[in-house]
């Protein structure tokens, strides 16, 4: 069994997601994105991100003269955000509740850092079978390259 700790990590006091850096580069729109340069930047599609807005995952995105989304530098921070806590296996469900608490606004700290904290539980508990399994899996590639040097050995 694999034993990880899972204490909460103290973390200077930020806005969730905003010191998130990316490490690509950023579309050369001027702080201003179309739904294409969003979609490329992030590897979303273009339905996802509106999909993202209509469900509530992102503020109503501002539009253009013509009504074409416009997003800018805040929006691809939030859209980070987003990605790395769909990576963690949080529910859509829950994503869309963690982002109403923060448009909310401060007041919601706690109940933002508890779902983040039941989350990072949830993840450490995935990494541990996912470590148990690795194991598992070593221990078969073992087997099969001792098999092996054995049949050519004999």
């Amino acid at each position: 069994m694999t034993v990880i700790d899972n204490s909460p990590v103290k973390s200077p006091a930020v806005d969730t997601c905003s010191a998130t850096a990316s490490v690509r580069p950023r579309p050369d729109g001027r702080g201003r994105y179309t739904i294409s340069e969003v979609a490329a930047f992030t590897g979303l599609r273009a339905h996802t991100l509106r999909w993202y807005e209509q469900i509530g995952l992102m503020r109503q995105v501002e539009r253009s003269h013509t009504g074409q989304r416009r997003f800018d530098d805040q929006d691809l921070e939030w859209l980070s955000c987003l990605t790395m806590l769909r990576l963690t296996g949080m529910p859509v469900a829950d994503m869309v509740h963690f982002a109403e608490l923060v448009r909310q606004g401060t007041r919601t700290f706690g109940e933002r850092q508890r779902l983040l904290e039941r989350t990072r539980s949830e993840v450490l508990q995935r990494i541990a079978e996912l470590h148990d399994t690795l194991t598992v899996l070593d221990a078969e590639i073992d087997s099969y390259a001792d098999a092996r040097r054995a049949s050519e050995g004999a």
